[in-house]
């Protein structure tokens, strides 16, 4: 591979994870809230980093105890990071079963800087219910790992850490979704597992060295299935004729509405919710899929975008600022947010980038050598 290939995979690797750590760390501060409870606390649309929503973080309900804002990235990074960092050891295309022999004992054992915590701790420390579930199914259950996500609520918790396995398929949409959909059994079911492997063909879509918002979109449309196409597609269609993130958020909550079991009040779910279903979709991919198409692929405004949204934004903003990282490259992800995520939360944002573009150079040349051989099977069947 030509070595301006390889610093332009590299680049666009970087851009991706940290595009995906600044929307995370910069919706995490209003994650929960709505729009208009989001301009009211901080006297207008959020533009970069804020402060925890209670001054008393550590006592505050319903965030306790973690200090959301101020630059720390939340699980939705620690995730992705940990996802890396199986990547790195394997240097293999994964599978439900890395999940269970290699992400799980991650979450169990090793402190990590924990930045919500202000604390080294363990990961499994941190992570949501959902994302326990992998823990108690796995390694406890000792649960079959493609069946171990059937159970589980429905939710963004495969999708939210995907976008590592976008970048080892980078210009495989269709690799990185059969990828995540096999990892992601482990984790989840329905339209969960379907979002991360339709994030992860976003991103992989992305990588490509000419891509667009919206061929980056077209191709994860392409391979998305049941309500999560319809889901993608609807909030596509709006955002299509839209250039302004402020006016697109009642439109893309007004598209995704139909599709979403979580319904009106964030805090409030319907008895619905999460359950599994062949029609209806989680908000976050979709919503985070249209703020880039809004943006056209700017990393600033899809997390801008993403973040007064309100309701999942940290993992909405991180999804976009995954996607519009990828398309951009490093120099599109604003430095002034993510140096001062980096100082806050103590983690460095610009490793893992890397780290996966020499998986993805790894995972070209193994997979350049499979296809050889299948190529020469074939030729002598013939």
């Amino acid at each position: 591979m030509p070595d301006h290939e390889k610093s332009l995979l590299e680049d666009k690797s970087v851009g991706a994870l940290l595009g995906s750590a600044a929307g995370d760390a910069i919706g995490g501060a209003v994650e929960g809230w709505t729009p208009d409870a989001i301009r009211e606390r901080h006297g207008g649309w959020v533009t970069g980093i804020v402060g925890p929503w209670y001054d008393d973080w550590r006592n505050a309900r319903p965030i306790a105890p973690y200090h959301k804002g101020d630059g720390h990235i939340t699980d939705d990074t620690l995730m992705t990071h940990a996802l890396v960092e199986v990547y790195d050891e394997t240097r293999a295309h994964l599978d439900a079963y890395a999940i269970a022999e290699k992400l799980v004992p991650k979450m169990l054992a090793g402190k990590r800087w924990v930045p919500e915590l202000e604390a080294d701790a363990l990961l499994l420390q941190r992570v949501f219910l959902a994302e326990k579930w992998l823990v108690a199914r796995l390694h406890y259950g000792h649960i079959d790992p493609r069946e171990a996500g059937v159970g589980n609520i429905v939710n963004c918790g495969a999708a939210m850490y995907a976008a590592p396995v976008g970048i080892a398929n980078a210009g495989d949409p269709a690799g990185a979704y059969a990828e995540a959909i096999d990892l992601a059994g482990a984790h989840q079911s329905s339209y969960g597992r379907e979002a991360a492997g339709v994030f992860a063909a976003a991103v992989a879509a992305a990588m490509v060295p000419e891509a667009t918002a919206s061929s980056a979109v077209e191709a994860a449309l392409d391979l998305a299935k049941d309500g999560t196409r319809l889901a993608v597609a609807a909030v596509a269609e709006v955002a299509e004729g839209l250039d302004d993130w402020e006016q697109a958020i009642p439109l893309l909550r007004k598209a995704i509405e139909p599709f979403d079991t979580v319904g009106p009040d964030y805090r409030d779910q319907s008895l619905d919710a999460r359950r599994p279903s062949r029609t209806k979709a989680i908000e976050e991919l979709p919503v985070a899929l249209g703020f880039v198409l809004v943006s056209g692929g700017d990393v600033r405004q899809a997390v801008l975008g993403g973040t007064n949204y309100g309701r999942d934004a940290d993992s909405i903003a991180s999804m976009a600022g995954a996607v519009a990282g990828a398309l951009s490259g490093r120099a599109g992800v604003p430095e002034e947010w993510t140096s001062r995520i980096a100082e806050a939360s103590k983690t460095d944002l610009v490793a893992p980038g890397r780290v996966m573009a020499s998986v993805a150079r790894d995972l070209r040349a193994a997979d350049a050598e499979r296809w050889a051989r299948r190529t020469a099977a074939l030729d002598a069947l013939n």
